[in-house]
């Protein structure tokens, strides 16, 4: 495939938050509570877990960057473009040669039906990234760092995770979204046995019932976060979806109930909730007005009908929470 441009190898600032991982091009349907095959009108968008958590973090004001690879063709450069056009520092989005950037198409049948169908190649250019490619500067002066478990799927991109986080030594809010993708793990063994790996060098951890019962063989709340910190992690956050979400440090535990919407497409809540949860951590906030803050969050992307164009603002977030309260 080549090797991605030099461009990205430039000089480094201090970020907020520096996410590593997919990128892709979302293909949503614009009629809504119809199969793909009887759908006529999609639109684009930008799409990619970590780099719709770039996103959402800058939408609270955080310097972000996002670490990825695209694809040498259309696709590759528009995703180029909205990233810098969201507010995301694009400097490490390299290009490889002769590869595709991935598409995602989606089923969107509310409230809770939003099949996900992935186009790329045997090996998505992200999964090219290799560890003497990364500013490790930018990775060890970054505030936070984000990464998720399906980086660790495919070499070199597992090795560069481990790069990365060997560099930055345990560093506070080193966080790993435990996002588990069945089509790109050979076995779900194998994606434990990673993400167990993995989980002894990182501060904080989070994911969904699957993605714990996954990485460390419990889905109870409490259990699979008292298993993360056993491992080394500092902070787990469970999600529970209508249920809303639970997490546990070694200080405090808190739960909190679902922020009420009505569900358009919950493809991204994820993502907002991460780059809210990133925005509370560096604030310092106490844990429950945090996870209430990014639960509040992930509530608005979900009753929109995109991911990173759906990211709230603040003053979006805060008055969805004043409006909830009073309600």
């Amino acid at each position: 495939m080549g090797n991605p441009q030099e461009e990205v190898r430039v000089a480094s600032q201090s970020y907020d938050l520096v996410t590593m991982g997919r990128i892709g091009v979302d293909i949503y349907p614009i009629e809504i509570g119809r199969r793909l095959e009887d759908v006529s009108q999609f639109s684009k968008s930008l799409g990619g877990s970590p780099t719709n958590v770039a996103v959402a973090a800058a939408r609270h004001g955080l310097l972000t960057a996002v670490i990825t690879r695209t694809g040498d063709d259309p696709f590759g450069r528009y995703v180029r473009s909205e990233v810098a056009r969201f507010g995301v520092d694009n400097r490490f989005v390299g290009v490889v040669t002769g590869a595709k950037t991935t598409v995602a198409f989606a089923e969107i049948m509310p409230p809770d039906d939003f099949p996900l169908f992935f186009y790329r190649d045997a090996i998505s250019p992200e999964l090219t990234i290799a560890g003497e490619e990364l500013d490790l500067d930018a990775i060890v002066n970054s505030r936070s760092f984000w990464a998720t478990a399906t980086g660790l799927c495919r070499s070199p991109s597992r090795e560069a995770h481990h790069h990365a986080w060997d560099a930055r030594g345990r560093k506070p809010n080193s966080i790993l979204d435990l996002d588990y993708r069945l089509g790109f793990w050979e076995s779900a063994s194998e994606a434990s046995h990673e993400i167990k790996r993995a989980l002894r060098k990182v501060t904080v951890a989070l994911g969904n019932q699957l993605e714990c019962q996954i990485a460390v063989g419990e889905s109870d709340p409490s259990r699979a976060a008292d298993a993360m910190l056993r491992l080394g992690v500092e902070l787990a956050v469970v999600k529970l979806g209508p249920k809303g979400v639970y997490a546990k440090s070694r200080v405090s535990e808190a739960m909190v109930p679902p922020t009420s919407v009505n569900v358009v497409n919950g493809l991204g809540a994820g993502d907002g909730f991460g780059g809210a949860l990133v925005f509370g951590l560096l604030s310092e906030w106490l844990l429950e007005k945090t996870l209430r803050f990014a639960s509040a969050a992930g509530a608005i992307v979900a009753s929109r009908r995109e991911c990173a164009a759906a990211m709230p603002t603040t003053h979006e977030v805060e008055n969805k929470l004043a409006t909830a309260a009073v309600s």
